[in-house]
């Protein structure tokens, strides 16, 4: 059986162009909302909601990191009714995390562009999706990286859910439900 891998590799960037990104071919932009549930030492677990051109998908994951850049990801699609019972299970001390995904084909790769509203405009992270820890890839001269931080535990949405208050958590889209 083979084993499901996230290579990813992650920026810390400039607060893009919102009318930029809207413009883009083939652009798509979805509503997250993400929370973390109790979980062992060395995984992380969450449910999340996303919310793309009026439906609402439920998504349960659990992760494992092996490197910097690959962690083994099991994901699945879950029913409205089995998102709620894990939410009963959900870290009481981390928040949830709402953000706005832009999904952007660029050359062989779609980049992932994730807008908080607790940054408020400021900055924001690229996410790539690889084949391998060495492949190659282009960013859009548009976009300004502040710093790689692949590897960088503060970028994590896991760890981001511990640091910011509940009240600064709260989404800048439509949730659906």
């Amino acid at each position: 059986m083979e084993i499901p891998l996230e290579i990813e590799r992650k920026f810390l960037i400039e607060y893009p162009d919102p009318i930029w990104l809207e413009h883009l071919p083939g652009s798509r932009c979805v509503g997250i909302s993400q929370t973390y549930l109790l979980s062992e030492d060395g995984e992380s677990r969450r449910v999340r909601t996303w919310c793309e051109d009026g439906r609402t998908t439920y998504i349960y994951t659990c992760k494992r990191s092996l490197t910097d850049l690959t962690r083994i990801e099991q994901e699945s699609e879950i029913t409205r009714e089995a998102y709620e019972t894990l939410l009963e299970n959900a870290d009481p001390k981390r928040s949830t995390i709402f953000k706005t995904r832009w999904c952007i084909p660029y050359e062989s790769h779609v980049l992932e562009i994730d807008l908080y509203p607790f940054w408020q405009g400021e900055q924001a992270v690229l996410e790539c999706e690889l084949k391998s820890e060495d492949e190659v890839f282009a960013i859009p001269p548009e976009i300004r990286v502040i710093r790689e931080v692949t590897g960088d535990r503060r970028y994590l949405n896991s760890s981001l859910a511990f640091e910011i208050p509940p009240a600064d958590a709260s989404p800048d889209h439509p949730v659906e439900k």
